[in-house]
């Protein structure tokens, strides 16, 4: 069946004509710090989740609840039956958000909204807040008039791992059946070339400690001879590379990519690369960038400048992330890290490594319907063609649900851009690009409908 364009034309009227409502409500949205990684924020997740259940069932959604497994977060769950013979469609986001760190790297306050030259800023703006705001757009769109049946997760707890996620799907699996899935939680390629991701990288993070003294020790008295845990402690995390940037740990396989247009220039402008600095790795850039695994040291527990003294450290830790490619197992990537780590422990110092939570990494099945669907609704959204790109980071959502219910074809969308700087200071969202975001939202729940599954 051949798209119905006059019904292009009305959508996309209806969207611009929701578009300041749902722009109110992720204001609002973002206004609420919701950090799960914050036990004091504890209330403002549970008020996030709150908000969110509202706004669902302000749009249309007869069926909305606020759940949680033992121990978990609260996640919204909304749903609206399918009309005789249509697919239903799995809509999901999250509302829980990164810490903002230091307050003095932001040019705005993180949790008031402000919009400068075509942006808005602020904590959550985009990673994921701009997800539910999508979803509400396409819900408010249709109205009454959905064409498809609708299920809505919005989920608390994604930027600490989720770690009662699996737990959570095995319980309300019967209401979270779909025929396909939309996770509005990734990037475009610009703000101009709209994205499916098709891949993404798993995450293994581990968390390693040094310990060298029974206690501090005077450093006037004792350096030399006698080692530190910190020192220590960084010729052990220089041994995850080698002297070209590649990740040096054995037992892991790098993969390839389609080869997508992306220069030297154009990834070091995209992140903010200082001059003279040189890029890492060997290989193609996205390749580096979606199929080859990837350590990075993300935190030392160390004395502050400020506040050191001049004393041999007994111990120190660090935490390491560590990003998967498809191809490897992350169980056994968890372990070779954790082993490398072991043996390479300079000077004897005793070396302990916590291995915590992991994700597995993803490809997705293309070519079904709805992803022919997906790229015709952002095609004309974006007035051109949607790439299909890889990911560097992990949904642990996708992994969870695709082995839960391996039958539905799974879409992860784009509500971010080169420029987003999700979990960092300024963190963005392109608002013209945002616009067209909602727009092809909406129209691919309208071609889903027209077609069903059945092409």
């Amino acid at each position: 069946m051949s798209p119905n364009h006059s019904g292009v034309g009305q959508l996309t009227e209806a969207v611009q004509q929701v578009l300041p409502s749902v722009r109110a409500d992720l204001e609002r949205l973002v206004r609420i710090p919701s950090v799960s990684a914050d036990p004091a924020a504890a209330a403002q997740v549970q008020a996030s989740a709150q908000e969110v259940a509202d706004l669902l069932s302000g749009a249309g959604m007869p069926e909305v609840d606020l759940l949680a497994v033992d121990g978990g977060q609260p996640a919204v769950l909304g749903r609206r039956p399918a009309p005789a013979g249509a697919p239903t469609v799995l809509l999901y986001a999250h509302h829980d958000v990164q810490p903002t760190g230091d307050p003095g790297n932001w040019d705005s306050d993180p949790f008031e909204p402000t919009e400068r030259n075509g942006r808005l800023y602020g904590r959550g703006v985009a990673d994921d807040k701009a997800g539910v705001a999508a979803h509400l757009a396409a819900l408010r769109a249709h109205g009454d008039n959905l064409p498809v049946g609708v299920t809505v997760l919005v989920e608390g707890e994604e930027e600490i791992g989720s770690p009662t996620l699996d737990a959570f799907l095995a319980k309300y699996r019967d209401q979270l059946l779909a025929d396909v899935v939309v996770v509005a939680d990734s990037v475009n390629w610009t703000t101009d070339v709209p994205s499916l991701t098709t891949s993404l990288r798993g995450a293994a993070p581990v968390v390693v400690e040094v310990q060298v003294l029974e206690h501090a020790v005077h450093s006037g008295l004792y350096g030399g001879p006698v080692p530190d845990a910190l020192t220590a402690l960084c010729r052990l995390l220089a041994t995850l590379h080698d002297e070209k940037g590649d990740v040096a740990v054995a037992g892991m396989t790098r993969g390839t990519m389609k080869p997508m247009e992306l220069s030297e220039a154009q990834l070091r402008a995209d992140a903010a690369m200082l001059d003279g600095v040189q890029l890492i790795g060997t290989g193609q850039l996205t390749d580096r960038l979606w199929a080859h695994p990837s350590i990075t040291i993300i935190g030392i527990d160390a004395p502050s400048v400020a506040g050191a003294s001049n004393t041999l450290l007994p111990s120190a830790r660090a935490k390491v992330s560590l990003r998967v490619p498809p191809g490897n197992d992350v169980t056994k990537a968890s372990d070779a890290l954790a082993a490398h780590l072991k043996a390479h422990a300079p000077w004897g110092v005793r070396v302990s490594v916590n291995q915590n939570a992991t994700g597995a990494p993803y490809t997705a099945q293309t070519g079904g319907v709805a992803y022919q669907a997906a790229h015709w609704a952002l095609g004309e959204a974006f007035g051109r063609p949607a790439a299909d790109i890889g990911g560097g980071g992990s949904i642990p959502f996708v992994t969870g649900y695709a082995g839960l219910i391996p039958e539905a074809e799974i879409l992860i969308s784009g509500v971010e851009d080169p420029d987003t700087r999700a979990h960092g200071a300024n963190e963005s969202l392109h608002l013209p690009m945002f616009e067209r975001v909602c727009l092809a939202e909406t129209l691919l729940l309208h071609r889903l409908g027209e077609t069903g599954l059945n092409g």
